[in-house]
């Protein structure tokens, strides 16, 4: 299964659309592209892995493998992405501004089923992320 990440970069913050089987699953936010430093960057265009996982404090989410010079980058909920982001992406229900959204849990669980599910199958689940 292919997740396709459209994002749109400001100074401020990263904004983005998920598309899953070109249909629109809803909006991401991020850091800003600051050359993949980590901690205050989103991380580069490409083809990543995604793989399950689970912690205290995200409970289910999502890791992506084999990010370039960078380790933990999860996909999990935030709201904020200068307040809650340290280089991961944060699935939104709606954007509010500039690496700003509103009810990232919702469409986290969403984006969260739909790749455990593809996992369950034995499919390869890839987020490909571009401007």
């Amino acid at each position: 299964m292919d997740i396709h990440l459209h994002r749109t970069y400001f100074k401020e913050s990263t904004n983005g659309a998920l598309f899953i089987q070109n249909s629109f699953f809803g909006f991401c936010i991020e850091l800003p592209w600051l050359n993949n430093r980590r901690n205050i960057s989103c991380i580069p265009e490409g083809t990543y892995i995604l793989k399950a996982r689970y912690s205290q404090k995200f409970g289910h989410h999502l890791i992506l493998e084999k990010v370039k010079n960078r380790t933990l980058i999860l996909i999990h909920p935030a709201n904020d992405a200068l307040k809650e982001l340290k280089g991961c992406i944060a699935p939104v229900t709606c954007l509010s501004g500039i690496g700003k959204g509103t009810s990232s849990r919702n469409v986290l669980n969403k984006l969260v089923s739909k790749c455990y599910q593809a996992f369950d199958r034995g499919e390869i689940v890839r987020l490909i992320i571009q401007s």
